[in-house]
């Protein structure tokens, strides 16, 4: 318990919205936790849990799923935060402190989705609630009744009920009636040899660990084959899967991991479909680790480890020895692609480098050549892969390599290898009048970026294959839906990607792989799958796509945006009727940091965007409300199913800008800030509760493989009181 981070512990937020704290427990955590697992958590039982429930408004008794400990404890995590202490939300979850702390390290930057930091909370135990409280209470639950009156009803789609979809290893596109194809058929604009992305349902930290989990399901693999993907690719940790002595016991459970891996790639291979690996090694070690072993260290991260120096021979053996172990162990393993710098410690170069030396504080590193230094790591792997199989592919992605000598770097890249860009990364923007440059998950700027086409072109000189990252789904724009339904601006990157000679296509980061939405871009034109898809309504849908795709240019990228804006939690981000003085975090916490959210762009310029944004949008909506009643029923499926996406990406957009406004008004005293800020609270208050709605029928929205939901049901519904509690202190009623 006392390893576990806690960061500068600040006291945690209070949610004046509920009458105690322990009341806001029971309400983000209803349909999620068991009533008897909430009544030990609070110190009270079951029946006690149950009425409080049911006086809030609740659902009693509850439908609780056991998948949200299986796959939904990060939304569970995310919304006790601020709640609960370690203790009682590691009660919460069943688990150990060990467990926490490696989910905390390991599922994809969780602990910085989290701001780097663990609230102080006092522990929430139930007591009898005052008059006062009691009276608070009542109001709570006429709002449910007001705003959701058929909440007692049966949801029409369960949490993470599109898992069903995946059940059916049947050859079928997900949404009729695109024709499927045994042998996918390309254009011939649109041939890259390898198309590979990651899982629409994959459990991030530790994917092999438990069979049941399985990243991959049948179905999935079945209808990605479908749609043209060649490959999928998986998370990794070498210590996780390779028993070297130094490990000890940080490699338990890896011959259940090998096993689980082996099955995964002899499945995949039924439906042509291969399996790489992403290698983001060596990967850091605790501080204890190097209380036995002080010669392995390199630099040092407080709070994080230590990285393991790649200047040593042991360290540089580790790296060949483990990739070649992998191969060796699963035979059917389809390749591996790297990063070498990132926000994970890895080498002692991976968090940048400076323009000099010395690089690092490493004694062995500070005055090396960083491209040698990343050359090494690279070369190093691939000398292992390609011991035990010569033709597997080893991708080498430059992600976050210093320009200064990425070109060198490449230069020193072993001729076996494929070489990764992301393909927008540098692209300059103008939006607003604001000029930036984009470093990774665009959508809305189309690539590639002179500097992609430079670092391509200089290794195709060299023979090198070469391979695009892009966003094809969906990006950090707007993770939580399926897939943004803007097909005009995928096309015109992958035709560009096509015309620069790229062989590969990484279709996404873990968001993004949902098998169904612009992937048909692989082998349709959008006006061939309008066609196709909607029929007689194609033209309609056409329009439609056209208005989505031009609004979409107006998001106001950065980097910056992408990952701390509202856009990716929409309606379900609290509003504040004073400062938080709470950071937003990387797509975490938004808060109510407009500061944060707005990066390079200008409070009035940001709102504008938002709102431009927005209004756009809805006129590809009106386009597709105007041609709904004559929709026939062999399109209807695939028409509900744009419609929800679409409208529930809406709600995003339109929030997000709400929002915007309302912290830049909630300060001012004058009537028509007031009037102003009253209208916001009345039309989130709305877009909550038409969300709440969409998602209570389809179990993807806002749902992420690693943030895993967004929002739960109970967050939307939390939002209204949020919204009727800040209009009685504007002076408004409630709605």
């Amino acid at each position: 318990m006392q390893e576990l981070p806690v960061g500068t512990e600040p006291k945690a937020m209070t949610f004046t919205h509920f009458p105690t704290r322990f009341q806001a427990v029971i309400w983000r955590n209803w349909e999620i936790i068991s009533p008897a697992t909430l009544g030990r958590v609070l110190k009270t039982d079951e029946a006690t849990i149950l009425k409080l429930a049911a006086d809030l408004g609740l659902r009693v008794p509850p439908r609780v799923s056991p998948r949200w400990l299986e796959r939904g404890y990060v939304t569970i995590i995310r919304a006790n935060w601020h709640l609960l202490p370690y203790e009682q939300l590691m009660e919460l979850l069943g688990w150990n402190a060990d467990r926490m702390a490696y989910v905390l390290k390991e599922e994809d930057f969780l602990w910085c989705k989290l701001g780097n930091l663990k609230p102080k909370a006092e522990p929430a135990i139930y007591r009898a609630l005052t008059p006062a409280e009691r009276e608070h209470t009542r109001r709570i639950r006429d709002t449910m009744q007001r705003h959701f009156p058929d909440l007692q009803a049966p949801d029409a789609d369960e949490p993470f009920g599109f898992l069903k979809d995946f059940e059916s290893s049947v050859r079928v596109a997900p949404v009729a009636p695109v024709a499927p194809a045994k042998t996918p058929v390309f254009p011939e604009n649109r041939k890259f040899d390898l198309r590979f992305l990651y899982s629409y349902c994959a459990v991030y930290g530790d994917p092999l660990i438990n069979p049941a989990l399985d990243p991959y399901p049948d179905g999935l693999l079945a209808r990605l084959a479908t749609l043209g993907v060649n490959a999928v690719w998986l998370p990794v940790i070498m210590y996780t899967l390779y028993p070297w002595k130094k490990f000890g016991r940080y490699s338990a459970g890896y011959e259940k991991r090998l096993e689980a891996l082996r099955r995964l790639t002899e499945r995949a291979a039924r439906f042509e479909i291969s399996v790489i690996t992403y290698l983001n090694e060596p990967r850091c070690m605790p501080l204890d680790f190097f209380k036995e072993y002080p010669e392995l260290k390199g630099i040092e991260s407080k709070g994080v480890g230590g990285s393991l120096c790649t200047s040593l021979p042991e360290v540089q053996d580790l790296l060949r020895q483990g990739a070649a172990w992998l191969f060796q162990q699963v035979p059917r393993l389809g390749g591996v692609f790297t990063i070498t710098m990132s926000e994970n410690l890895t080498n002692c170069f991976s968090r940048g480098t400076p323009p000099k030396p010395p690089y690092n504080n490493c004694p062995r590193c500070a005055e090396r050549n960083p491209a040698e230094a990343i050359a090494e790591v690279n070369r190093l792997i691939a000398e292992g892969v390609h011991s035990v199989n010569p033709k597997a592919p080893v991708i080498v992605w430059d992600w976050a390599w210093n320009d200064a000598w990425a070109h060198e770097a490449v230069d020193l890249l072993p001729d076996d290898v494929w070489f990764m860009c992301v393909s927008e990364w540098g692209l300059t923007t103008n939006v607003g009048g604001v000029k930036g440059v984009v470093v990774d998950y665009s959508i809305s700027n189309p690539g590639p970026s002179p500097r992609s086409l430079s670092l391509w072109e200089h290794a195709q000189r060299r023979g090198l294959k070469t391979v695009a990252k892009v966003q094809v789904n969906n990006s950090w724009e707007c993770s939580a839906h399926p897939y943004l339904p803007v097909p005009d601006l995928v096309e015109e990157h992958l035709d560009r990607l096509a015309k620069a000679g790229v062989k590969g296509l990484m279709l996404s980061w873990t968001l993004g792989g949902y098998p169904a939405g612009n992937l048909h871009l692989l082998q349709h034109s959008a006006d061939e799958l309008a066609a196709q898809m909607f029929g007689p309504l194609g033209d309609d849908v056409r329009l439609a796509w056209r208005a989505f795709s031009t609004a979409f240019r107006e998001f106001p990228f950065s980097c910056g945006v992408a990952y701390m804006a509202p856009q990716n939690a929409g309606p379900k981000n609290i509003l504040f009727a004073e400062p938080s003085g709470y950071a937003a975090t990387m797509t975490g916490y938004p808060n109510d940091n407009l500061d944060d959210w707005r990066s390079i762009y200008p409070e009035d310029v940001f709102e504008q965007q938002f709102e431009k944004l927005s209004v756009g949008w809805k006129r590809g909506l009106d386009i597709l409300t105007k041609a709904a009643p004559r929709v026939d029923e062999p399109h209807r499926a695939a028409f509900d199913d744009l419609e929800r996406v679409a409208t529930a990406a809406y709600c995003h957009f339109r929030s997000t800008y709400l929002q915007i406004a309302f912290v830049r008004n909630r300060a001012k005293t004058d009537a028509a800030s007031r009037a102003r800020i009253l209208a916001i609270l009345d039309e989130e208050l709305q877009l909550a509760v038409t969300l709440h709605q969409i998602a209570r029928r389809d179990s993807r929205i806002g749902f992420e493989a690693t943030n895993h939901y967004a929002y739960t049901l109970q967050d939307l519904r939390e939002k209204a009181l949020n919204c009727e509690a800040l209009r009685v202190l504007w002076g408004g009623k409630s709605a």
